[in-house]
């Protein structure tokens, strides 16, 4: 898949846990182990927005595009 997600990378320079974020950001651990993993299909701009609020980050640190 062209679109790589980085959450883990960021997740480590932050120091906060799976749990922990996804208490913060209001989704279940599973569905943001889904997202961490690549298996998503799609992600709302909500989630994306309380991200990287939490993480204090931009978008484009945790979405890359990479060509196949």
């Amino acid at each position: 898949m062209p679109i790589v997600v980085n959450l883990d990378v960021m997740m480590a320079r932050r120091k906060i846990g799976a749990g922990e974020l996804a208490e913060k950001i209001g989704i279940t651990p599973a569905n943001l182990s889904i997202l961490k993993n690549q298996k998503a299909k799609a992600i709302r701009f909500s989630t994306l927005e309380e991200i990287c609020r939490v993480l204090d980050c931009q978008p484009g640190d945790i979405l890359e595009y990479q060509k196949d």
